[in-house]
């Protein structure tokens, strides 16, 4: 397959389909979206904000509605979306946040995924700047896909390192337990 297909291919199954949008601290944040051929609701959204300034709107699609962690991790896929709102996010402080996550989401033990976390955190390398959006396609039983600005940045394979990857939102020691309300609309 040629690189152009190949590249092709690529777009057209995880570019996401967007249908209508709700405002969520200024950020259009699509009600419905396809990816890999699943449709799927916006079943939630919110916004990480530390020290008063909001940093990103963080919304999770599902292809049923969910309000637990538990009913999230056995869908066959769930995506979760990050629209950075703010300047202040760099690429270092991303990782840094990332890597914090792991551990509050393993409570801190990441052995397992190490390597898998420390493919992930390269993934935020490149220059982070304000309208950037990064997209986390967890498929059950296959891993995670992950795009910035719609454009696939990489996969990793695991059931362990997508479960740890969701509850870095959803779980019981999330980035922001407000968050992590809104994501799972309760």
């Amino acid at each position: 397959m040629k690189l152009n297909q190949l590249i092709g291919f690529a777009f057209a199954v995880f570019l996401p389909v967007v249908a209508q949008a709700k405002m969520v601290a200024e950020v259009n944040v699509a009600d419905e979206v396809t990816f890999a051929d699943h449709s799927l609701l916006l079943n939630g959204a919110g916004i990480r904000s530390k020290f008063f300034m909001d940093l990103y709107v963080g919304s999770l699609y599902l292809p049923a509605r969910a309000q637990e962690l538990d009913a999230v991790l056995e869908l066959p896929i769930a995506v979760i979306q990050l629209t950075i709102t703010s300047s202040m996010i760099t690429s270092d402080k991303m990782r840094t946040a990332i890597e914090e996550g792991f551990d509050s989401a393993t409570d801190n033990n990441i052995g397992s995924i190490k390597k898998d976390i420390e493919h992930f955190t390269q993934l935020f390398a490149d220059e982070i700047v304000e309208g950037d959006q990064f997209t986390f396609i967890t498929q059950k039983g296959k891993g995670v896909t992950s795009l910035k600005n719609g454009r696939v940045q990489g996969d990793i394979a695991g059931e362990a390192f997508r479960q740890a990857l969701l509850k870095i939102w959803l779980g019981d020691n999330p980035a922001q337990d407000s968050l992590k309300q809104d994501m799972l609309a309760q």
